[in-house]
């Protein structure tokens, strides 16, 4: 028997069937489906109910009493019922998280796009922890770095963050009195710095700090080497938190692209140009790269990461019909990394309309990800290859990367 918590709330004991999004899936007494965080498939636990809608439950696992072999002690503190919500898998051996993930992965493809395929998820070659090089915290009333708890507006004040660069330890020694926020950033070389928000009657201003919370010049960047490349990041702009996700990912989208010397290649939500240079190399001078971005700082950045590459054109636009209707043409290449939510209303539409020879749909969730596929797949697109990677251990997170090609031979399995 595990003890994990020793709160005497009422509780009730649940076996976990299986892995879903928010906690393994187990049923109540009355037949009510429950979603339990800090549970595994095939363990008897106490559940503790935290939150009850028309349809479902959820609740932690505060006791287990017949736990899973894949069941390990968490690493952090902090990973715990009613701790932070950081990290979902803290519990779970790193077969079992990789298994986890595939779950998901494979259950929302069938479910929503009705695509059965078997996906592997793939480990990075960096260890779990540290590997975190972007964190955004909360501050609480004393100045201190906080989590949120799970589900909750709840903080969570922290030391150290396991997943988190070890340097951040210094941030968290640090009082941020007046913060709203404070995002830590160690990304590339240099200094690790801290983006501070703070609400005054003036509005919302942010500046740039050390990580001991001495202030720092607005001009202060990340540079990052990928592929050969050195990428200019600023302050405000995004950037992936794993170490290891712009090699992996550069690596798996330019696969996947197979750019031809010539091509036109458009890259929605291009970011800093993490892709565009890459692929602006592989389409060679009598090609082009049309990146398409709506963050002015993002847009600055890949403006400059991308001299020297003058078949680059950089379009600071939202993502929208409109914009592919202007920058998408039938026979071309088109890169996408949208955000958690996947694609705006009507971008799926207009994308089958454009009629791209090919899509590499870059996603943090198989939800959206699935979603806009069943859009895709009825407009005349079809996934010939899908690749899965752990770039958010200890999570239920995963990362994709689809290759869909315009009238493919649908290939369901793999």
């Amino acid at each position: 028997m595990v003890k994990i918590d020793s709160r005497d709330d009422v509780r009730e004991t649940v076996r976990i069937e299986r892995p879903a999004t928010g906690g393994g899936v187990g049923r109540l007494a009355n037949g009510r489906v429950v979603f339990v965080r800090h549970s595994l498939p095939g363990e008897l636990v106490s559940v503790q109910i935290t939150e009850s809608t028309a349809t479902f439950s959820r609740g932690d696992a505060v006791e287990v009493i017949e736990p899973s072999a894949e069941r390990e002690s968490a690493p952090c503190q902090y990973a715990h019922a009613g701790g932070c919500g950081g990290c979902d898998l803290q519990h779970a051996s790193g077969a079992a998280q990789l298994s986890w993930k595939a779950a998901l992965v494979n259950e929302h493809l069938a479910r929503i796009a009705k695509v059965q395929r078997t996906v592997e998820v793939l480990s990075p070659p960096s260890r779990a922890q540290g590997s975190r090089t972007r964190l955004r915290c909360a501050v609480d009333d004393d100045g201190r770095l906080s989590l949120r708890k799970a589900r909750s507006h709840d903080l969570v004040a922290l030391d150290s963050c396991w997943i988190a660069d070890e340097v951040f330890t210094r941030a968290f020694a640090t009082r941020w009195e007046g913060a709203e926020e404070v995002e830590l950033r160690a990304i590339g070389e240099g200094e690790p710095y801290a983006v501070v928000r703070r609400d005054t009657h003036r509005g919302t201003m942010h500046e740039l700090c050390s990580l001991r919370g001495e202030p720092l010049e607005p001009s202060t960047q990340s540079r990052v080497k990928v592929d050969g490349h050195v990428y200019s990041v600023s302050p405000r702009a995004f950037w992936q938190s794993h170490r290891d996700a712009p090699a992996l990912l550069v690596q798996a989208v330019s696969d996947f692209a197979d750019v031809q010397s010539g091509d036109h290649v458009v890259d929605l939500f291009s970011g800093v140009g993490l892709f565009s240079v890459p692929l602006a190399r592989a389409a060679g001078p009598g090609g082009r790269v049309t990146a398409v971005e709506s963050s002015a700082y993002a847009v600055r950045d890949a403006r400059q990461n991308a001299e020297g590459l003058g078949h680059v054109k950089v379009r600071e636009w939202t993502v929208s019909s409109r914009a592919i209707n202007d920058a998408v043409g039938p026979g071309d290449v088109v890169v996408l990394d949208p955000p958690r939510t996947g694609l705006a209303r009507g971008v799926v539409e207009a994308l089958v309309r454009r009629a791209p020879r090919r899509l590499v749909y870059v996603s943090c969730d198989p939800a959206t990800f699935s979603r806009d596929l069943k859009g895709l797949r009825a407009g005349g697109f079809e996934l010939v290859d899908l690749k899965a990677f752990d770039l958010f251990p200890m999570t239920e997170h995963v990362e994709l990367v689809g290759l869909l090609d315009f009238g493919a031979q649908k290939v369901e399995s793999s």
